[in-house]
C-alpha cells in the first residue's frame, strides 16, 4: 500500500490493517481495492495519488470553511468550543450564549477564549479559537449562539456526564431476573407466539420470586410482508415495535369473531413458531379492529391514536410507508399482476407522494399497529412500578439495521452505501461473518449532530431500567464488508463523541448501559467501559482464567456484570452438555469431521472443569449431589442445573440473569450462528413450559431458591 493512500485512509478512520484472534492473534492487511473502495464510500476520491493528494487537502481545509460544527459533544468536566473565524473578525471579539435546547432563553455563557491556530486562505487570514466555557451546566443538550460583529453563529453543546447511569438495586446488594426470548413463551391463550400479556404475567412470576429485572430480545418492529425474517436482530426501523407481540384480545374494539380459532389452533401445536400463520392471523384481526377504531372518532381511544401520531417527527410517517408500499409491491407479485418497482428504487418526489395519497388508511393502519404495541408495553412497564421491581425490562439495541429497512430506504446518506456491517474471524466463528446490517457514516451522522442515533437510544431506553447495546464495539469501529465481496475491514467512530452521547442519554432516561463485548476486543476497551460505568455480560462459558479453559471462581466475576450462564447464540446447559451445536454443525457441511470431533473431545474437556468447579464451590442440591464423572456415556447429571445457577448466583456479579430454557432442561438452540431457515429454525423455539404453569413448578422453586440463597 503507498504511503500516502495510508496517510488518507487513517485520517477518514479506514483500518488498513487490523489484528484479530483466532486460535492466535493474528494481522491481517487490507488490500489497496477494498481501502479505496471504503474511501470512496466516504465521498472522497483515491483512484490515483492526484485524486488521494486532492483529498487530503480538502479534509485538511473542511474546518476552516465554517465557523463552528454542528455539534459539540462534551464531558461535563471539559467543556469547550472552538471556532474559526476571519482575523479581522476575531479582533472585535465575540460574544457567548447558551440555552436549554430549544427553549430560546439564552443566557451569556461566561468562559475564556484562546488562540489556538492561523491559517491563510488566498488573501484571508483566519484563526481558530478555542472558548473554554467555565459555567457549571447540568448534563444535557445547549443551543449556543457566537456573536461578532459580523454574524450570529449557531451550534449545539451537548454536555455528557463522565459516567453512564448508576444501577439503583433499591438497597439489595444483589439482584437476580430472567432473559426471556418473548416469542419463545407459551400459553394458553396467546396465539402462538409470546405477547405483552405473557411479558405481564412473567412480571408477576418474577416479583413473587423476588427478583428485579427481565431482559428481552430485540422488540424492534421486522418485515410485514416477509413474517419468516424472524431475526430480532435485522429490523426495518429500531425506533418501533413489533406488532406480531400485540395481544390481539386486549385491544379496545376487539370482538370474538376477529379470532382465527382453526389458524391459531395451528399455530400453538407447531413445534416451531410458525410466524406466518400467528402474524396473518393477528394482522386481519386488527384490521377488522382498526376499521371500528375509524367509525368511533369520538372515542378516548382513538383520541390518543390520532395524539400519538400527530407527535411524529417523521420516522413513524416513514414507516408506515415503507411498509405499506412493501405491502402492495408483495401484494402485486403475489397475484400476478405487474412488476412493481422496488422501494429503494421509488423517488422521494411526486413519485412516492402519489402513492401516499391514494394509500392514506394502509398507512394510518401501520402507524395503528404501533400506537396499540406501544400501549400494551407500556401496560407492562406500569405493571413493573406497581410490582417495585429495582430495574424492571433490560432491553436489547442491535448494533445495525436491516439493508432493507424503512431507515435505510428513508436516509440513505446517513447509511454507509454497497456495504454491510459484520465481523472478521475469531475463536468462535474462523470464516467471520457476513451480518449485512445498515451502518451509519460517521461523518454524516455528526453532520446531523448525533440525532439518529440519539432517537434510537431514546426509542430502545423508553419503558426501560437497563438496555444492552449489541456488540458495544461498533460504537468505536465497526467491521463492514462490500456488499460485493467477502474480504472487510474496521471503519472508525468517533468513539468519544459516541460513548459520550450514550452516558447523556443514559443519565437522562434513567437507563443502566450494558455492553456486550464478546469477540475481537481491542486493548483497554474493557477499561474504557469500566471507566465509564458500563457493565459488561459475564457468560459462563466464556469467562475462563487460562487456555487450559479453567473456569473463574465465583468471587473472581467483575462486580460490574450481568452474569449469565449463556447467551441466545449458544446452546442451553442440556444441549450445551451434549453437545448438541456440534453436530448439528457437522451436519450441516459447516464443520469438518475433524473440526467435530475436536469439538467433541474440548466439550469432554469442558464438562469435566464444569464438574471441577460445581464441586469446588459446594453448590450441588443436597437431594441430588453428583453420582459420578458422567463420562463417556453415563448420562446428564441430575441437579447440574440447579448446580450451576446457584454457582453464578454466588458470583460477585450485582445482577444474574436466569434463562428458562436451563430451568426447564430445553435442548432447542435459539439462535445457530451462520445458518438459517432452512438450514436451522432459528428464532422459532418454543419453551417446554407454559407461563401459567411456571410460577407452580417445582422445577422452577428448586432453581429460585438454589439463587436466592446466595443473592
Amino acid at each position: 500500500m503507498s504511503g500516502i493512500l495510508d496517510v488518507l485512509a487513517e485520517k477518514l478512520g479506514v483500518c488498513t490493517r487490523f489484528t484479530y484472534t483466532c486460535g492466535s492473534v493474528k494481522t491481517r492487511e487490507a488490500s489497496d481495492d477494498l481501502v479505496r473502495f471504503f474511501i470512496e464510500s466516504l465521498g472522497y476520491h483515491a483512484k490515483n495519488d492526484e485524486e488521494i493528494r486532492k483529498s487530503l487537502e480538502r479534509i485538511e481545509k473542511k474546518r476552516w470553511q465554517y465557523a463552528l460544527d454542528v455539534v459539540y459533544v462534551r464531558k461535563t468536566d471539559n467543556k469547550n468550543i472552538d471556532i474559526v473565524l476571519t482575523e479581522k473578525e476575531a479582533e472585535s471579539g465575540a460574544a457567548f450564549f447558551y440555552a436549554p435546547e430549544g427553549s430560546g432563553d439564552f443566557q451569556p455563557l461566561p468562559g475564556c477564549l484562546t488562540e489556538m491556530e492561523k491559517r491563510q486562505e488566498s488573501r484571508t487570514s483566519y484563526v481558530k479559537l478555542r472558548y473554554d466555557i467555565d459555567a457549571d451546566m447540568a448534563p444535557g443538550y445547549y443551543d449556543i449562539d457566537v456573536k461578532t460583529a459580523k454574524a450570529t453563529y449557531k451550534t449545539i453543546l451537548a454536555v455528557a456526564p463522565c459516567t453512564c447511569y448508576g444501577l439503583d438495586k433499591k438497597g439489595k446488594d444483589k439482584l437476580f431476573g430472567f432473559a426471556l426470548q418473548l416469542y419463545s413463551l407459551k400459553s394458553r391463550r396467546n396465539w402462538g407466539v409470546g405477547d405483552f400479556t405473557d411479558l405481564s404475567r412473567m412480571v408477576d412470576v418474577l416479583a413473587q420470586s423476588g427478583g428485579d429485572i427481565i431482559g428481552l430480545n430485540p422488540l424492534n418492529v421486522l418485515q410485514h410482508d416477509y413474517p419468516e425474517c424472524a431475526s430480532p436482530y435485522a429490523s426495518v426501523s429500531r425506533l418501533f415495535l413489533n406488532p406480531i407481540y400485540i395481544d390481539v384480545e386486549r385491544v379496545p374494539f376487539y370482538e370474538a369473531q376477529d379470532k382465527d380459532e382453526a389458524a391459531i389452533a395451528t399455530a400453538r401445536e407447531s413445534e416451531n413458531i410458525d410466524y406466518t400463520t400467528v402474524y396473518t392471523a393477528k394482522i386481519k384481526a386488527l384490521r377488522r379492529i382498526f376499521a371500528r377504531v375509524m367509525k368511533q372518532r369520538k372515542s378516548d381511544y382513538y383520541k390518543k391514536f390520532e395524539e400519538f401520531a400527530a407527535n411524529d417527527t417523521g420516522e413513524l410517517q416513514r414507516l408506515a410507508v415503507f411498509q405499506a408500499y412493501e405491502e402492495m409491491r408483495h401484494n402485486a407479485q403475489k397475484n400476478g399482476q405487474k412488476k412493481v418497482k422496488s422501494i429503494d428504487k421509488m423517488s422521494m418526489g411526486n413519485e412516492m407522494e402519489k402513492f401516499v395519497a391514494g394509500h392514506s388508511e394502509e398507512i394510518d393502519f401501520f402507524k395503528f399497529l404501533q400506537f396499540e404495541a406501544d400501549r400494551q408495553l407500556q401496560e407492562v412497564f406500569t405493571k413493573i412500578k406497581e410490582r417495585g421491581l429495582a430495574v424492571g425490562l433490560y432491553r436489547d439495541l442491535p448494533v445495525g439495521v436491516s439493508k432493507n429497512s424503512a431507515e435505510v430506504w428513508g436516509d440513505k446518506y446517513l447509511y454507509m452505501q454497497d456495504s454491510g456491517a459484520g465481523a472478521p474471524p475469531d475463536n468462535s466463528f474462523p470464516i467471520g461473518q457476513k451480518w449485512m446490517l445498515g451502518a451509519f457514516n460517521p461523518f454524516e451522522l455528526k453532520e446531523r449532530a448525533y440525532k439518529p442515533f440519539i432517537r434510537i437510544l431514546r426509542a430502545n431506553m423508553r419503558y426501560a431500567g437497563a438496555v444492552r447495546i449489541d456488540h458495544v464495539m461498533g460504537l468505536s469501529r465497526l467491521y463492514l464488508i462490500p456488499d460485493k465481496g467477502e474480504e472487510g475491514t474496521y471503519l472508525m467512530y468517533n468513539a468519544e463523541d459516541m460513548f459520550n452521547i450514550l452516558a447523556l442519554e443514559s443519565y437522562l432516561n434513567k437507563c443502566v448501559v450494558v455492553g456486550e463485548c464478546i469477540g475481537n476486543v481491542s486493548d483497554g476497551f474493557q477499561d474504557m467501559l469500566r471507566e465509564r460505568n458500563i457493565y459488561s455480560l459475564g457468560v459462563l462459558w466464556v469467562e475462563r482464567k487460562d487456555e487450559n479453559g479453567t473456569m473463574k471462581k465465583p468471587e473472581e466475576y467483575e462486580r460490574a456484570y450481568f452474569a449469565s450462564v449463556g447467551t441466545h447464540d449458544m446452546p442451553p446447559l442440556k444441549a450445551w452438555w451434549y453437545a448438541r451445536e456440534i453436530g448439528l454443525m457437522h451436519e450441516l457441511g459447516l464443520y469438518t469431521e475433524e473440526e467435530m470431533q475436536n469439538g467433541y473431545h474440548w466439550r469432554e474437556h469442558e464438562r469435566w472443569l464444569l464438574l471441577q468447579a460445581l464441586d469446588g464451590e459446594g453448590v450441588w442440591p443436597a437431594d441430588r449431589l453428583r453420582k459420578s464423572d458422567y463420562l463417556y456415556g453415563d448420562g446428564y447429571p441430575e441437579g447440574i442445573e440447579e448446580a450451576v445457577h446457584a454457582y453464578m448466583a454466588k458470583s460477585n456479579s450485582e445482577v444474574f440473569m436466569l434463562q428458562p430454557e436451563d430451568i426447564f432442561q430445553s435442548e432447542k438452540i435459539q439462535n445457530l450462528p451462520g445458518t438459517d431457515v432452512p438450514l436451522y429454525p432459528n428464532w422459532r423455539s418454543k419453551l417446554p413450559v407454559e407461563v401459567e404453569d411456571i410460577a407452580d413448578s417445582e422445577m422452577y422453586h428448586r432453581h429460585i431458591a438454589a439463587v436466592k440463597k446466595w443473592r
